[in-house]
């Protein structure tokens, strides 16, 4: 029997398209010919590149400004072709016809509208939309010409349906994580809290590293100690963090880019991070809970209102909101973030990429 072939479209705005699209391609591989690709990128590199470099430089330095835009895209038409998405469609047009797939799965909001008016001309394969975004959805996703979609919990599933997706179409399955975290051991919420282990990845904003850094590590009743993952930005962070090394002897650890985030999360009692889907369902999948220091207005206010809904997480955006947020936790034998390890077992879906491509594959035996 002829296994499926199946597309996997990915954008470079954001770590979470990304992440999306391998864990869900690296959880279908086994049972299907899978492709991920970004079509942005084949139809014009070199413009991409400028763009997503740029999207990372706004959203950090100016978010403001990224509001703004991400807010003109709910009264955007996207059914109707777009000049500067022309590349683009072109790109994914090859696409379609070389790779022939049964089944187009999407975690990039525009290329649904996309797919769809190529498949006009090519035979008609069901379009599968994995929203990477929590609680308060843009309306290009909502909008799309999808058959299915895949979300991230149960609140993120209402809103659709309250922006006019009908229910049928919508699939929970939690946010497609590392399959990794599905065979490694958490953090017990009946374990020692000192000294208290916290992991921190901090954005390009460099005078926020140590300012965090010393934030973390100042409590006077409680040890703790910091891992910084410092990533893409290492060569902006690595002096700075390095300063607060030395300042901190034995208690701070710096990381480079590395691949082992989901042992790194489950080892930890706290992680402090940004917004992003793929760093906040991570922590879900991790049992560990989140401060988070930096947000982009628009796009990631719902990640944040989805952790102080579950009460497993909340917004901590200078020093002095981390320094008092950490005490709290801490507080009465660390009760409060014992309090969040429950809650978070409740909730947790480390097992999320498989059940997407569980639930895709079901769809293409139905077909």
């Amino acid at each position: 029997m002829t296994s499926p072939r199946i597309l996997v479209l990915t954008a470079g705005f954001g770590d979470g398209h990304n992440t999306a699209a391998r864990h869900l391609a690296e959880a279908l591989e086994a049972d299907a010919e899978v492709k991920v690709a970004d079509p942005c990128d084949l139809g014009s590199p070199l413009l991409n590149q400028f763009l997503s470099k740029a999207y990372r430089e706004i959203t950090t330095y100016a978010p403001k400004i990224w509001h703004w835009i991400y807010q003109s895209t709910d009264q955007q038409d996207f059914t109707k072709p777009r000049r500067f998405l022309k590349n683009t469609e072109v790109a994914l047009g090859k696409l379609l016809r070389d790779f022939s797939p049964d089944l187009v799965i999407s975690t990039y909001p525009l290329y649904p509208y996309l797919v769809d008016r190529q498949l006009e001309n090519l035979p008609r394969v069901p379009i599968v939309t994995v929203v990477t975004d929590s609680m308060e959805v843009n309306a290009a996703w909502t909008k799309s010409p999808s058959d299915h979609f895949i979300v991230t919990d149960p609140h993120t599933a209402e809103s659709l349906e309250e922006n006019g997706v009908a229910k049928e179409k919508i699939t929970v399955t939690g946010f497609p994580v590392n399959p990794r975290f599905e065979n490694l051991s958490v953090v017990r919420q009946d374990a020692a809290t000192e000294p208290f282990r916290i992991l921190f990845f901090p954005t390009a904003r460099s005078p926020h590293v140590r300012s965090i850094i010393r934030a973390a590590l100042e409590n006077p009743a409680h040890k703790t100690e910091i891992t910084v993952v410092l990533g893409r930005n290492l060569r902006r962070l690595y002096r700075k963090a390095q300063e607060m090394q030395k300042e901190f002897p034995d208690r701070v650890k710096l990381k480079g880019w590395t691949k082992k985030v989901p042992e790194l999360l489950t080892s930890h009692h706290l992680v402090i991070g940004k917004a992003g889907g793929a760093t906040v369902h991570e922590s879900i999948a991790a049992q560990c809970p989140m401060l988070v220091h930096h947000i982009v207005p628009g796009q990631e206010e719902g990640n944040i209102d989805l952790l102080e809904k579950l009460r497993i997480g909340s917004l901590a955006a200078d020093a002095g909101s981390i320094k008092t947020a950490i005490s709290k936790l801490l507080e009465n034998d660390a009760a409060l973030w014992r309090e969040q390890k429950e809650r978070l077992a409740i909730h947790t879906r480390p097992a999320a990429a498989k059940d997407a491509a569980d639930f895709i594959l079901k769809l293409l035996r139905k077909k």
